[in-house]
């Protein structure tokens, strides 16, 4: 059963319980989830204490944390059996994008090949060229598309999978990181053939007997159809787009070893036990829903994992696909790094405070204090009182003679540098820098904390950043291309944020090496005067070396003192309240120039002592914030707050005993319990018929971003408004109980896109039709289905709590029109 069920049961107290002797938890480490792990650890925590436990995981590295806070929740013993031994060990290969072949980095005794890591990605420097301005430059995000994407020749994948089946490396499983890309991978595949005659017989008997459930309009459908050429050929797509039952036939093929090359999206690695020889990862970067950053360690072995299969393999090959510099530390914690750690992912929800509030013997405050969150937070705590301990004694350690005297010394310089932070950022105001960062114009650049000195602008363009409707106000960012003097072994990469790492400043002359590095416009702390003429061209080592030649000279010229704009006289800032600003610190200074110490010779040995000591107590304030937060019950505020949202809208008294409306709520899990709740209280569901009721609830089902905007007929428009409305009224009370509510973004969540889908599909319309009224997959419109009965069959529990069955018998109707065909197809696995 799923967790779900277990956790409904506990909260109904069922009889069933009280006979369990054991409970057995597969895949535990899905208990970080963000949506779905917290019913694991409620199920947990609500468990008897008489019930004994089986956790099964191949990935937690912190396991002796989870089995302390089982002993502690259920007062009993809690063994780890553990072993890190691999059966079949792996080796792990870089393929540079344009290359010309595999780099072994990680051999099967796990060792570290940095000679071959640095020939690999020579060899991707040389595919794309080292220069933003050279002929073989990176496209957008950096990436290089020679040999990969181009016409030149057959694209890097097709070439792979040719070498791998020469070689004899197959099956082979192919992760990308987006449906499309899995699919369009398969097409450029296609002409190749993998099977023979019999394995083709045996392809087309497996798969018309998957089908042959399925009514004959569905077996007509694109997908079905556009398939079986492909898995004819041995090469399978794998995604959560895919018809179910399509997948499953994907997947008893791939089993039979009819499959010889598979095209999959991350979630085959979870959950299915289908090993293969070699495993391939298209990028070793991916799209988190905020960011692209690098895979970590934890999903590379979860997924590198597939490779190698027990008692058939020697071992097991991963090829990893780059298209950008990797720096080795990367790399490394990459391959070598330890998986994901198990961290709690408990947070509150309206259904879990009331149906705590309706159990006998325990509370939300209780769940709280038991859960995983606190238990974490908690083990912090002796950390934190040995530092605290530490910095005081270090603290106390510093005696200052005259600390009076060098406290009004620090305040001030620490004032001028607030002061001059705030003039600076006025300068680099694009308004007011930006004409003056015109090629040859001398800057002075700081870092990430590293000062670079004096470089020559060659370079300022806007950065085409995808806006978040909350930075509307904020100003655009502009990267700088600067020549800078850099260290001899400095080597320019980027980040998962796509700024630039691998570089230092040089500390002498003798390891002068200048690069063209493009930094953001807040790195710049200084613009002088002094305008350079450069080359064009500073592709090559020795004309770079030249052009900072040129800006040597100039510091040399002017003592190291070279001439600065003037931001009111040169660049033109006029604004009152700036000149306010520069005159602050003017005054400012005249007082440092006029305070005792400065003449003193002791004052910078004074200056530093004392700035150690304020650091050290403004890092002992920090550790006694964090000491309160970790002693205090996490999220019990939170509690407080929803608390009084339920008291509000009339789901529980004051005295915190659950009234009718929250009844119906502790029914309701798969959707916003909330709104429905209100909305069955308000009527919305009587006045509408069955097919718009199920229509409407499809709004709390579906998560997907559409690019199309729904354009739905006045019977479907006008719940959603009535829905809508409901919905704004609940954020309303939320940010008034405090909850810091987002009303668009609350309102945002629950969309619309499928109501059309839904309600043709209730009033009998095929799935081939449905599928044309949606650019969303197949897979996912099933998925959507699916939910949406398991909505209704809450819908019905609820309305039958209050005893309305009028409304009950609508829902039960809902459930009965969307019950059919290929969506609700038996699984091959049953």
């Amino acid at each position: 059963m799923t967790t779900e069920i277990l956790r409904s049961m506990l909260y109904r107290g069922s009889e069933i319980i009280r006979e369990v002797a054991w409970v057995v938890y597969d895949e535990i480490h899905y208990m970080r989830d963000s949506e779905r792990g917290v019913v694991w650890e409620e199920s947990i925590i609500l468990l008897p204490d008489a019930v004994r436990y089986v956790f099964l995981s191949a990935t937690i590295p912190n396991a002796m944390e989870f089995a302390e806070w089982i002993c502690k929740i259920h007062q009993q013993p809690c063994h780890i059996v553990y072993t890190d031994f691999r059966p079949t060990p792996l080796q792990h290969y870089l393929f540079p994008a344009g290359g010309d072949g595999i780099h072994l980095v990680v051999d099967e005794k796990s060792r570290f090949r940095e000679d071959n890591f640095q020939r690999a990605i020579a060899a991707l420097s040389d595919a794309r060229g080292d220069d933003p301005s050279g002929p073989n430059s990176r496209g957008k995000k950096g990436k290089t598309y020679k040999g990969g994407n181009s016409s030149d020749g057959p694209p890097d994948i097709y070439r792979i999978i040719k070498m791998i089946m020469m070689k004899n490396y197959h099956p082979v499983i192919v992760f990308s990181f987006s449906k499309r890309e899995c699919e369009a991978n398969a097409l450029v595949m296609s002409k190749l053939d993998f099977n023979d005659d019999s394995e083709r017989d045996m392809v087309n008997q497996v798969f018309t007997n998957a089908i042959s459930g399925l009514n004959e309009d569905d077996r007509q459908l694109p997908q079905i159809q556009q398939l079986l050429p492909l898995l004819r050929r041995g090469i399978g797509v794998h995604h959560g787009g895919l018809l179910p039952i399509m997948k499953e036939t994907i997947e008893v093929l791939f089993q039979e070893g009819l499959l010889k090359v598979l095209f999959a999206t991350e979630t085959f690695s979870i959950g299915l036990n289908m090993p293969a020889k070699t495993v391939v990862f298209t990028s070793v970067r991916k799209y988190d829903g905020k960011s692209t950053r690098w895979v970590t360690s934890g999903e590379y072995i979860q997924m590198s994992g597939r490779a190698g299969r027990r008692g058939l393999d020697e071992r097991g090959v991963v090829i990893m696909m780059i298209d950008e510099k990797m720096e080795p530390a990367v790399a490394k914690g990459m391959v070598k790094g330890e998986s994901d750690r198990m961290n709690s992912a408990f947070h509150l929800s309206y259904n879990m405070i009331l149906n705590l509030l309706r159990v006998e013997g325990v509370s939300p405050e209780y769940m709280l204090e038991k859960c995983f969150y606190t238990f974490q937070n908690d083990a912090n705590i002796p950390q934190f009182e040995n530092q605290m301990k530490q910095l005081v004694a270090e603290k106390d350690s510093i005696q200052i003679e005259g600390e009076e005297e060098i406290s009004t010394y620090y305040e001030l310089r620490k004032q001028i540098d607030t002061y001059t932070q705030d003039v600076r950022d006025v300068m680099l105001h694009p308004t007011y820098s930006l004409p003056f960062m015109q090629p040859g114009r001398l800057v002075r650049v700081e870092y990430e904390k590293m000062d670079f000195g004096w470089g020559a602008v060659l370079n300022c363009q806007k950065l085409n950043s995808r806006k978040r409707a909350s930075d509307q106000d904020s100003e655009p960012n502009y990267v700088v291309d600067i020549l800078l003097n850099c260290s001899k072994d400095s080597s320019l990469t980027k980040d998962a944020a796509g700024q630039p790492t691998g570089i230092k400043p040089a500390t002498n002359d003798d390891e002068r090496n200048p690069l063209v590095i493009p930094v953001s416009l807040r790195t710049i702390q200084s613009i002088s005067h002094i305008r350079l003429v450069l080359p064009k061209d500073l592709r090559s080592s020795d004309t770079r070396k030249a052009a900072y030649k040129s800006i040597m000279e100039v510091k040399k010229r002017f003592h190291g003192n070279i001439p600065l704009l003037d931001p009111i006289n040169n660049m033109g800032i006029k604004d009152p309240s700036f000149q306010k600003l520069v005159n602050k610190i003017l005054n400012l200074e005249k007082r440092v120039m006029d305070h005792p110490l400065t003449k003193s010779p002791d004052l910078p040995v004074l200056y530093e002592t004392y700035t150690r000591k304020m650091e050290i107590t403004e890092k002992i304030k920090d550790l006694k914030r964090k000491l309160v937060e970790a002693q205090s019950i996490v999220q019990l505020e939170e509690l407080k707050n929803r608390k009084r949202v339920l008291r509000r809208l009339g789901f529980t008294t004051s005295s915190d005993v659950v009234e009718m409306k929250g009844r119906v709520a502790c029914e309701i899990s798969s959707g916003d319990e909330l709104l429905l709740t209100e909305m069955i209280f308000q009527g919305v569901f009587n006045d509408l018929t069955v097919d718009q009721s199920v229509a409407v609830l499809s709004c709390f089902v579906f998560d997907e971003k559409v690019d199309a905007k729904a354009k739905l007929q006045e019977e479907l428009s006008a719940p959603l408004r009535l829905m809508q409305e409901t919905a704004r009224r609940i954020a309303k009370v939320a940010n008034e109980c405090k909850m810091n509510l987002d009303e668009e973004e609350y309102v945002g969540k629950f969309k619309p896109e499928l109501m059309d889908v839904v309600f043709a599909w209730c009033q009998g319309a095929k799935f081939s039709q449905i599928c044309k009224m949606t650019t969303v997959y197949e897979g996912s419109l099933i998925r959507v289905f699916r939910r949406l009965e398991e909505l209704l069959r809450q819908m019905c529990a609820a309305a039958k709590s209050i005893g309305n069955s009028e409304l009950e018998n609508k829902f039960s109707e809902g459930i009965n029109r969307i019950h059919r065909d290929i969506i609700f197809a038996a699984s091959l696995y049953l």
